[in-house]
């Protein structure tokens, strides 16, 4: 793969160039063609791999991390502390990964099998009631604490966008046309800033959606708890900049368990929430696409994280009562989703 990011040895030289197929039911009555880029086909199972080595791989070229000796210390809701997890562990790095109870266990399951150390914060910030403050405080008293520490900061490192300029150019040489919509899940903004300045510095005439969780600071919204962690921030990330979206569209949490349940069965495509995020997008944006159009959706994981949640019925029926009929009937209700 080339590109910013420089490729790994081994299993880290898969990172990248993953699929990108095109969904032909799921918006099968629309006039524009919908496409998928699979970042589940990263070897660690997401798209923030691209981020964990484009963060650490020069940074252990150059000798500032040492094997047997520096210690990698990240904030992660799971899916980037699994892509550190596992480059620390093919370079011999030990890493230690915050979580808040919203992690999901599989993902921490794998962290601890690639052998990550991963501290679960419990107590909510006392002013926005979310773990992410209190996350990121305890990684900063960590690295002051370890000997040899190094935090990457994927809320700040510009080497976190960089990654994705790849990802864009994956996408547009990937489709049979030009790029018209890209819908692009937005959590510490590095996907999204990556792949809004490869558009501007190639001029592509491309209308960029920053796909948003309802309740999330990023944009704007009023933070508030979320059950679906993935996508959305309690805290504005350092790495955001106005005018990387042409548009913004919120999802709450049913909107991504609707999102997904649709993907599942029309596509079989099993996706985590912040894919089926960017299905309801499209939803709600469809009555705004031309015909013709070509629209890329990123799925940024694999949905065999969220088994225990979005795809357990019991789950669904805890917390949202009978909702079956929203996703077996075929159509978003447009009350899941806002749009700014």
């Amino acid at each position: 793969m080339s590109g910013p990011i420089a490729q790994g040895d081994g299993v880290l030289a898969t990172v990248g160039a993953t699929p990108l197929v095109e969904l032909t039911r799921i918006e099968a009555r629309s006039p524009f063609r919908v496409y998928a880029k699979l970042e589940a086909a990263n070897p660690g199972g997401s798209v923030k791999d691209r981020s964990a080595l484009a963060m650490l791989l020069g940074k252990i070229r150059d000798g500032t991390l040492v094997p047997g000796l520096s210690v990698v210390v990240e904030s992660s809701s799971g899916n980037l502390g699994i892509g550190l997890a596992q480059v620390c562990r093919y370079f011999g790095l030990r890493f230690v990964c915050v979580v808040d109870p919203r992690a999901n266990t599989q993902n921490v399951a794998i962290m601890r099998a690639f052998g990550a150390e991963v501290e679960v914060v419990t107590q909510t910030d006392p002013v926005t009631h979310e773990y992410l403050p209190v996350r990121i405080r305890r990684v900063r008293e960590l690295v002051a604490a370890i000997p040899h520490a190094y935090c990457p900061d994927q809320y700040a490192n510009h080497l976190n966008a960089l990654a994705h300029e790849t990802t864009m150019r994956e996408i547009v040489d990937g489709l049979p046309g030009p790029l018209d919509y890209l819908f692009c899940p937005t959590s510490s903004c590095g996907m999204l800033r990556g792949c809004a300045q490869f558009a501007r510095r190639h001029g592509l005439d491309v209308r960029i959606v920053a796909v948003d969780a309802a309740g999330s600071a990023i944009f704007g919204d009023t933070p508030r708890p979320r059950l679906i962690p993935g996508h959305g921030a309690s805290v504005r990330p350092p790495l955001f900049r106005e005018g990387l979206a042409d548009d913004v569209v919120h999802v709450d949490d049913l909107g991504c368990l609707v999102g997904c349940r649709r993907l599942v069965a029309h596509e079989a495509v099993l996706a985590g929430g912040s894919s089926g995020a960017a299905v309801a997008a499209v939803a709600v944006r469809r009555e705004r696409i031309p015909a013709g159009a070509n629209c890329v959706l990123i799925f940024p994981d694999r949905g065999e994280r969220y088994l225990d949640t979005i795809y357990d019925d019991d789950w669904v029926s805890a917390n949202f009562g009978d909702v079956a009929h929203l996703w077996q009937a075929g159509e978003l209700d447009p009350r899941l989703s806002t749009t700014v």
